[in-house]
């Protein structure tokens, strides 16, 4: 080896030796970097914090659950999720009443219209069960000539009611005997015979179930009623005649 290049290849071996030390003194240590890490979860979670604040000041509940289920689970062991966790169980609580409150009202469908003899205002839900195609329509009924009726419309769909019929129901669990009837005119349908009651006890209910027969196939049937979110303001009443 040329004697003159050795020098060389000393000086190069040198440099490079303490650019890599340079570099291993500019690189932070594991607890350095650790104390980042947990520098930047306190900056996130205290920017979450001021959105939760300001979403609970709005009053909108849904936001302010997802925001403050979010806080909770990223960033578990801040400041930011025990402030929330001293208010969240509450605001879940009230947006989960409410929303159900909101689902049982929609169930539920009221209408003012022209009907053959005059005007009918019409408070109408579906069964949950049966569902789909099969559903009975449970009607209450304002007529300015027929007065006030409550009945049980299939759509098609008859039911086996001879003359005076009993519909086993249940209301909120509680097993009671509703008396019936079926139309004359050949509807689809079973009327309630003392629907004064009967709208006197749905009012006060939560859940009603109707067990009845069907006249196409002689099956028996459970109807079920989530009648929770009847609104008797929303039932207009009718000018005419009164029963």
């Amino acid at each position: 080896m040329n004697p003159i290049r050795l020098p060389l290849l000393t000086l190069m071996a040198a440099a490079m030796l303490a650019g890599c030390s340079q570099q291993a003194d500019q690189q932070p240590s594991a607890a350095e970097q650790a104390q980042s890490e947990a520098a930047q979860k306190q900056a996130d979670a205290a920017r979450k914090l001021d959105s939760y604040r300001q979403l609970l000041k709005q009053g909108n509940d849904e936001m302010t659950v997802l925001m403050g289920q979010d806080i909770v689970q990223r960033f578990a062991d801040t400041d930011a999720a025990k402030e929330v966790q001293q208010t969240l169980p509450a605001i879940e609580q009230r947006f989960k009443e409410n929303r159900e409150k909101a689902r049982l009202s929609a169930l539920w469908l009221y209408q003012v219209s022209p009907m053959a003899g005059g005007t009918q205002s019409t408070a109408t839900i579906y069964s949950t069960l049966p569902s789909g195609n099969d559903r009975v329509r449970l009607v209450l009924r304002r007529h300015t000539e027929w007065g006030q009726n409550a009945f049980l419309y299939g759509s098609g769909r008859g039911f086996v009611c001879k003359g005076n019929c009993t519909i086993n129901a249940t209301v909120d669990g509680k097993a009671s005997g509703i008396k019936g009837f079926a139309p004359t005119t050949g509807e689809p349908a079973i009327m309630i015979r003392d629907d004064k009651a009967f709208i006197a006890t749905l009012q006060k209910a939560k859940k009603i179930t109707l067990d009845v027969t069907t006249k196409d196939d002689n099956k028996k049937e459970t109807l079920v009623y989530e009648v929770g979110g009847f609104d008797p303001t929303k039932w207009q009443p009718v000018s005419g005649k009164k029963k």
